[in-house]
């Protein structure tokens, strides 16, 4: 019996480099989060923790997010970073949101 040993390779014709399970592509910057809640006041109030996280991240973090009715029970928005890392920290910094 042998055990064999595969090592990962960085694709040098993309530009891509994979680490833990995570792929960082070059223009990969656009987070895109659906939060589900009853009413208006309810959705933004959980949009502005997303909104705040992301700032953490990137001051200069651009939004946009799908209109809110007042019973409105699911929002999605669009978080566009300036560069693909600080969409991926964004990612696993909403884990801590999600729950």
């Amino acid at each position: 019996m042998s055990t064999e040993r595969e090592q990962a390779d960085v694709c040098e014709a993309c530009g891509c480099a994979g680490e833990m399970g995570f792929i960082i592509k070059e223009g990969d910057d656009v987070a895109e989060v659906t939060i589900f809640a009853q009413g208006k006041a309810l959705l933004e109030a959980e949009l502005n923790k997303y909104i705040d996280l992301a700032k953490q991240v990137c001051e200069g973090v651009e939004y946009e997010m799908s209109s809110i009715e007042e019973d409105s029970s699911e929002l999605t928005a669009r978080f566009k970073f300036e560069v693909s890392a600080e969409k991926l920290i964004f990612e696993l910094k909403t884990r801590s949101l999600a729950r």
